[in-house]
């Protein structure tokens, strides 16, 4: 009977112990994206990396956005071509892809391409610099790193997700009506007026509030992930690693509750 109040403290210790590491993540993701976002209203304001970022994330980012896109809107056009013909609807098509693409597949997709691309390179670099002692060279020489390595990338990629996105959707519409006018039958005139009809003003913002916030929170979990490495090269390939599956999750998590918001709205 004595020994029950024992194992209940171990047991409240263990669970604190399992809590512990989660919880002291999120205050220093939390710190770091504070920090972060507080530089922007602060000098000094490196414009300089943010282009190179901007670079980088935006136009080198483009190919795999395109080709992507592209192809997804042709598969999406050909799959609900046979759904629709069903119904006698297959003229219906540019309305599926257009929405489809707007409101969910693109913003979901291009910011998974954009983290398995950029998150792991944010870690990867930032990992790099950490194991090497850059960084605490630069606070060495009064600069800090937030300012100086964050920031910029937490800027570019929340300006450029949301372009990266809306050329994915064209380049998803365009894939769907080679399909359409190709190997559907539907005319073009048809296929655009669908695409332009069905779309309105809370589809389009959606489409661009994902990317905006998805591009805040990939940025600041490649960036959290590579300041935080240790252990040498293979704690920066451990930092990959977490910054593209972290950030992958939590695309799913922002879809998920900004729909809802959406759908009551």
């Amino acid at each position: 009977m004595s020994r029950a109040p024992y194992v209940s403290i171990n047991a409240e210790t263990a669970l604190l112990e399992i809590l512990k590491a989660p919880v002291s993540t999120l205050q220093d993701f939390c710190l770091l994206a504070g920090k972060a976002l507080a530089n922007l209203f602060r000098a000094p304001h490196y414009w300089d990396d943010v282009l190179i970022q901007m670079d980088r994330i935006g136009v080198g980012s483009l190919p795999i956005i395109c080709l992507t896109g592209g192809f997804s809107g042709a598969v999406m056009a050909l799959q609900m071509s046979k759904a629709l013909d069903t119904y006698g609807a297959s003229s219906q098509v540019g309305q599926i892809v257009s929405i489809t693409l707007v409101a969910q597949l693109g913003p979901v997709l291009t910011s998974l391409l954009v983290a398995g691309r950029n998150a792991s390179g944010i870690a990867s670099e930032l990992g790099s610099m950490k194991v090497t002692e850059q960084i605490d060279a630069m606070r060495a020489l009064g600069t800090d790193p937030v300012q100086k390595l964050v920031t910029p990338r937490m800027f570019a990629m929340t300006v450029m997700l949301p372009f990266l996105t809306v050329i994915a959707d064209f380049v998803g519409m365009l894939g769907g009506w080679l399909v359409a006018l190709g190997l559907i039958g539907t005319t073009s005139a048809l296929y655009w007026r669908g695409v332009y009809d069905i779309l309105v003003f809370a589809d389009v913002l959606q489409g661009l509030i994902k990317p905006l916030v998805n591009g805040l929170v990939i940025s600041l979990v490649g960036c959290y992930y590579g300041m935080a490495t240790s252990g040498g090269t293979q704690g920066v390939g451990r930092a990959t690693t977490q910054a593209v599956v972290v950030s992958s999750v939590w695309i799913f998590v922002i879809n998920l509750f900004l729909t809802q918001l959406f759908v009551n709205l």
